[in-house]
């Protein structure tokens, strides 16, 4: 049985300074299933705390312990697949199927890549004279989004342990559960007590306290732009790392002489996928301008059949966005992308058909839209999908640029050789050729006001690592 009404702190399970709960809703069905416990700075204070004395120990352990210890907490995690991915479908609404398969399965495949990483990293290098050392960083504050919980989890926490810190994880208060079973499973595996701490609670209050506190050495923060913002600048006076990685409106650049069927089909696609909550997904389809038409054509019967429903049932491609207030501002802006003249393809305002409760969203395709209007500025994080045209392949990479964001970038092309070039004019963080997917092994961050900082492998191991210079070290 999660125990939701806890934090783990120091190796256990301990009650909340002050009660306070708030209830986590199925957004499937509108309903509350139970309350979690809600935070405190005096909760932050007792974990970080406990973080701090474990580092002295934690941060001395030997690569070869690190690496038993994430061994130890693959073979855990994978016996508990099935009920995290049971959580986030419950708590955000991903079909089950894909909860399963890839919110779970993102968690565990970033504890295996930094175990590979982990086992061949040069933690120290000859550099002339000198010794390069490369060493913990130390306390670290984890605040993560609710959108892909466990991928978000695991790709801070086992860098961070694979470096030798000690962390404090706020997750989410609208996903706690898959976080919970996460802290469950690192107590099996034997991570020693203060090394990982657990404190559920709100932006304004944990996040806050965790931001402003001067014994945490580093915050690393995934969610929106706006809060990347507040989380920086409680930081400041501490001098403390910000690692974020934040918002995006990502350019989708297919050319005319790609293969227009499989490419317009897979970018709707991928807009599509967890409902629309990702924040590097191809919002923005740059195509070229005589060819909206076809394009609009292929990217409806996507739209269509793309079936919003009950995340348990069979059949269902997407299931609800996470909660009410998510909800109301994709269809605010569903409706401002109609008022200010966009083309709407497919979808639309309201509830799909069919479906008379739940924060489900239409399917939806703007046809016609200029890089000016709201729709294609503003992050919708729901199933809205904005085509636009392109006069040449210049002016699509103008309009790929034409965004304070730059978390990712997709390019489609006749040859990967044209592919190549526009890639390189793109400015993101990340940039996908002809339909290809991450590689867990590459960095993944943005540029511009998508972030700072990267995650995933090498460079996220490094993320959590600071660089000692000792001159005359290697001096005969």
């Amino acid at each position: 049985m999660v125990n939701r009404m806890q934090f783990y702190i120091d190796g256990a399970w301990v009650d909340p300074t002050v009660t306070k709960t708030t209830p986590v809703v199925n957004p499937a069905t509108e309903e509350a299933m139970y309350e979690v416990a809600l935070g405190s700075k005096a909760d932050v204070d007792k974990a970080v705390a406990a973080a701090r004395r474990a580092f002295e120990s934690y941060s001395q352990t030997s690569r070869e312990e690190r690496v038993a210890l994430l061994e130890k907490i693959i073979a855990v995690y994978k016996a508990r697949m099935k009920e995290i991915g049971a959580a986030i479908s419950d708590e955000m609404g991903a079909p089950l199927p894909f909860a399963e398969r890839f919110q779970a399965g993102a968690g565990l495949g970033h504890i295996m890549t930094t175990l590979d990483v982990l086992k061949n990293y040069p933690f120290e290098e000859p550099l002339g004279s000198a010794l390069l050392v490369r060493e913990p960083i130390g306390v670290i504050g984890m605040i993560t989004p609710w959108n892909w919980p466990l991928n978000q989890i695991a790709c801070k926490v086992a860098p961070a342990l694979a470096a030798g810190c000690t962390m404090i994880l706020k997750p989410s208060e609208f996903t706690p559960t898959s976080a919970l079973i996460f802290a469950e499973i690192l107590h099996e595996a034997g991570v020693p007590k203060g090394v990982f701490n657990l404190v559920n609670g709100l932006g304004p209050e944990v996040g806050a306290a965790m931001s402003e506190h001067p014994e945490i050495d580093m915050i690393s923060f995934t969610g929106s732009t706006r809060a990347g913002i507040d989380v920086a600048q409680r930081a400041a006076p501490t001098v403390k790392r910000v690692s974020q990685e934040l918002g995006g409106k990502s350019p989708n650049i297919i050319l005319e002489d790609a293969d227009l069927q499989k490419a317009v089909t897979g970018g709707v696609a991928h807009v599509f996928n967890n409902s629309g909550q990702s924040c590097n997904a191809p919002t923005r389809m740059i195509v070229p301008a005589s060819k909206m038409k076809e394009v609009a054509e292929i990217a409806k019967a996507v739209a269509d059949k793309t079936k919003a429903g009950d995340p348990r049932a069979e059949g269902t491609t997407i299931g609800p966005v996470v909660n009410r207030a998510q909800w109301e501002k994709i269809q605010a802006l569903i409706n401002k992308g109609i008022a200010e003249g966009a083309t709407l393809v497919a979808g639309g305002p309201g509830l799909p058909d069919g479906v008379n409760k739940g924060f489900y969203v239409r399917p939806t395709v703007f046809a016609d839209v200029t890089n000016d209007m709201t729709i294609a500025r503003e992050e919708i994080f729901g199933p809205v999908i904005t085509i636009i045209g392109a006069k040449d392949e210049d002016d699509a990479v103008r309009i790929a640029n034409d965004t304070p964001y730059g978390l990712a970038g997709y390019v489609s092309a006749g040859s990967v050789e044209r592919a190549r070039k526009v890639a390189r004019q793109i400015r993101a963080g990340n940039v996908n050729l002809q339909g290809a997917s991450n590689e867990r092994a590459a960095p993944f961050g943005g540029y511009k006001q998508s972030g700072n900082g990267r995650e995933w492998g090498k460079f996220g191991l490094e993320e959590y690592l600071e660089v000692k210079a000792i001159a005359g070290f290697n001096a005969a």
